[in-house]
């Protein structure tokens, strides 16, 4: 029996399998970090009610916006979020009722004007 001892060891498949496996985290943490808008149903099995909200958006059945409490337009709406920091937490209430679109408008707009910290209220319970 002739055999010879163990003098080196090829690490270059090992550096290989570890470039992958550094590439897939990376490229799963990049996904992660950025985000997507929050889209829940109207009922929800849970509901948590947070006590501390910044500004409330409202939409109605028949169309319209409010802001706090205050009718806003699609085109007002940028204009009267401007001023504001961009750690503000926004709470949408949107009945649902609504066309998507007009709540894609309004979470397009949140977005365009950097909010991040965006929820939409859902009721409690089944159907």
């Amino acid at each position: 029996m002739d055999e010879k001892p163990f003098e080196t060891l090829n690490v270059i498949p090992l550096v290989d399998v570890m470039l992958v496996l550094l590439t897939m985290v990376l490229t799963t943490a990049n996904f992660i970090a950025t985000g997507r808008i929050p889209v829940s149903l109207p009922h929800a099995t849970q509901s948590q009610v947070e006590k501390q909200k910044d500004k409330t958006i409202e939409l109605t059945a028949d169309g319209s916006i409010y802001l706090d409490g205050k009718v806003a337009t699609k085109e007002e709406l940028p204009g009267r979020l401007a001023g504001l920091a961009p750690e503000t937490a926004f709470l949408i209430r949107a009945d649902k009722a609504i066309t998507f679109q007009t709540f894609i408008d309004v979470a397009d707009v949140l977005k365009k004007s950097n909010f991040t910290r965006v929820s939409v209220q859902t009721k409690a319970g089944g159907k």
